[in-house]
């Protein structure tokens, strides 16, 4: 691996820093968990969109800029240097784009892949199920087969911007007589079906981040199922690798907080408290490890070598990551941290309260560590 930057790729790095700077919003976006911030952020992604900066590794038929994986390296350090808003299409773009590329019909491709690119359609992770968080292999979701129609029924929980969000993507048991991973079908369903009541769930700051979804006799075409029937769990898989991988976090969003953190200590720590120097050297440490680790995977993925379950190493190294800086970011800020508008300590506040759920999400780092002993470290179970 060389770590120095090519001439072409240090003018790609110019030029997307160039372009940031002129068209980043001035002003911060209000949430994209508020119907009013939702849409504003569909409005920058489609300005981003119009840039092809929405999706640079994707292909141009797409809506991208057919750029390596280095280039998207390099793109989200200088967007996360440059302030941009947040993305509210990350689960289609990082997530389910991917997927389709991966595993869809050359129709789904050109169907589905330039509205995500440019949030004409935004997508929401439909996964998670009252009796199946986790444990995806416990669904009890149905797809039942109508003709060239699937009749869904069941519901979902946690689903991530489902709230506002047009389209959901998620795993349905298509044979029930199958058990666990077997006889699911991994289905693309519209939120507006018939059928489908979206009720908003409330995060820690009150804002509607996810959502239950019930599904009473949806009738969506088979034409929406990715992959082959009954194989959705392979696919889930694949969409997973994307999540704990490299797609969902790139290092620039931890790199960025690190940074944030030593000039918050800068500002506000005692430096003679060494004790306190000292993990916010080992915090900046760790993120810039985890660059350089990335920069290794996106290597291998160039190289041609697959991301198994040393994604799921990826998943709690950047969790717990991401949960440490705040949590340390708030014992720097002592009594401010509880502020929750205004400059500097209000953006802590939000930060730590969405870090408390990385351990949980895609996964939860228990069962990532079970994945790790069992299929990287090939390690014997217990009796």
């Amino acid at each position: 691996m060389d770590l120095r930057y090519t001439p072409a790729q240090q003018a790609f790095r110019s030029e997307a820093r160039a372009w940031l700077a002129e068209h980043v919003p001035a002003t911060a976006l209000p949430s994209f968990d508020t119907a009013e911030g939702f849409e504003a952020h569909r409005a920058w992604e489609r300005v981003l969109y119009d840039g092809r900066w929405s999706a640079v590794s994707w292909p141009e038929e797409f809506g991208g800029r057919g750029a390596g994986y280095i280039e998207w390296l390099i793109f989200e350090e200088e967007y996360w240097r440059s302030g941009a808003p947040g993305r509210v299409n990350q689960n289609g773009v990082f997530l389910l784009g991917p997927t389709i590329m991966e595993v869809g019909t050359p129709e789904q491709q050109a169907r589905f892949l330039p509205t995500m690119a440019s949030s004409e359609i935004v997508w929401a992770q439909a996964w998670s199920e009252p009796d199946a968080g986790s444990d995806m292999a416990a669904i009890r979701a149905t797809a039942t087969l109508d003709g060239d129609h699937w009749i869904l029924n069941g519901s979902k929980i946690w689903a991530s911007r489902a709230a506002y969000a047009d389209w959901c993507f998620g795993m349905f048991r298509s044979d029930p007589a199958a058990e666990r991973h077997r006889g699911l079908t991994f289905v693309l369903c519209p939120l507006d079906s018939p059928g489908v009541t979206v009720r908003p769930i409330a995060q820690l700051d009150g804002e509607p981040g996810f959502a239950e979804i019930f599904f009473d006799d949806v009738r969506v075409p088979v034409d929406c199922t990715l992959g082959d029937v009954g194989g959705g769990w392979k696919v889930a898989m694949a969409t997973a690798g994307f999540e704990r991988g490299v797609s969902l976090r790139s290092p620039a969003r931890f790199t960025t907080a690190a940074n944030r953190l030593v000039a918050l200590w800068r500002l506000h720590a005692d430096p003679t408290d060494t004790a306190l120097s000292d993990a916010v050297t080992d915090l900046w440490i760790r993120a810039q490890g985890y660059q350089l680790h990335t920069y290794r995977t996106v290597t291998d993925i160039t190289d041609g070598k697959p991301i198994g379950a040393e994604a799921s190493l990826n998943k709690v190294f950047w969790s717990e990551l991401d949960l440490e800086v705040h949590e340390l970011a708030m014992r720097i800020l002592g009594p401010a941290a509880e502020l929750t508008s205004g400059d500097g300590a209000a953006a802590w506040i939000k930060g730590f309260l969405f870090s408390l759920s990385g351990p949980i999400y895609a996964g939860t780092n228990e069962i990532q560590r079970n994945i790790v002993a069992d299929r990287v470290l090939n390690l014997p179970r217990g009796s």
